[in-house]
C-alpha cells in the first residue's frame, strides 16, 4: 500500500498559479535573472508568504518547474515507445504541441544548454528502444542510434528556434515521413 499522501487541492491551486505567473512574465521579459519573489507573487494573485509555503526561493521554483517540464516530456517519449502506427503521428504531435506551449521557458533552458542535453537523452532512448522492439533485422550499414537521435533533436531545436510558423501538425507528419523506416 503506497503512504504517499495527496496533495491538498489549495496547495495544487497556489502552485500552479506561481507557475503560470512565471510563464506570463517570461513571456513578457525573457530574462531569470528579473524575477522576484515579489514578482511572481503578485502576476499570480498571492502573496509572498503563500510563495514561500511551497519554495525556498526563485531557484527552487524554476527547478520545480524544469524537473516537472522534463518528467511530462519523459512520459510524452515514453507514450511514442509504446504507440503503434496509427497513434504515432498523433502522438508525435502531442509532444511537439507540448514544447511548443513551454517554448518561452524552454528558451531559457535552451541558453542555460540543460535541455538540449536532456533532450537528447530522452529521444536516444525513444530510438534505441524503437530499434530493439523492431520486428524485422536491421541491416549492418543503418544509421547509428546517435546520429539518428541527433538529427531528430536538431529538427525539434530548430523548430523551436526558427520554425515555429511550422505547425505541430506538419512537423510531426515531416519527422514521420523522415523517420518511418526507422
Amino acid at each position: 500500500m503506497s503512504t504517499s499522501k495527496k496533495e491538498d487541492p489549495r496547495t495544487t491551486r497556489s502552485k500552479e498559479m506561481l507557475k503560470h505567473a512565471v510563464f506570463s512574465l517570461l513571456m513578457e521579459d525573457y530574462t531569470i535573472s528579473n524575477l522576484t519573489v515579489q514578482k511572481v507573487a503578485a502576476k499570480a494573485g498571492l502573496n509572498r508568504t503563500t510563495f514561500y509555503l511551497h519554495y525556498q526561493d526563485i531557484q527552487d521554483l524554476l527547478t520545480q518547474i524544469t524537473d516537472e517540464i522534463l518528467q511530462e516530456l519523459s512520459h510524452k517519449i515514453d507514450d511514442l515507445l509504446h504507440a503503434k502506427d496509427l497513434t504515432e503521428k498523433q502522438q508525435l504531435t502531442q509532444l511537439l504541441d507540448y514544447l511548443y506551449i513551454h517554448r518561452n521557458y524552454l528558451y531559457l533552458l535552451f541558453n542555460m544548454n540543460h535541455f538540449e542535453e536532456h533532450l537528447f537523452l530522452l529521444l536516444r532512448q525513444l530510438v534505441e528502444t524503437r530499434r530493439r522492439n523492431t520486428k524485422k533485422d536491421l541491416p549492418a550499414d543503418y544509421v547509428a542510434i546517435d546520429i539518428k537521435t541527433a538529427s531528430l533533436a536538431g529538427i525539434i531545436m530548430w523548430w523551436m528556434r526558427k520554425g515555429l510558423h511550422f505547425s505541430s501538425d506538419y512537423m510531426a507528419d515531416q519527422i514521420y515521413l523522415m523517420y518511418k523506416g526507422q
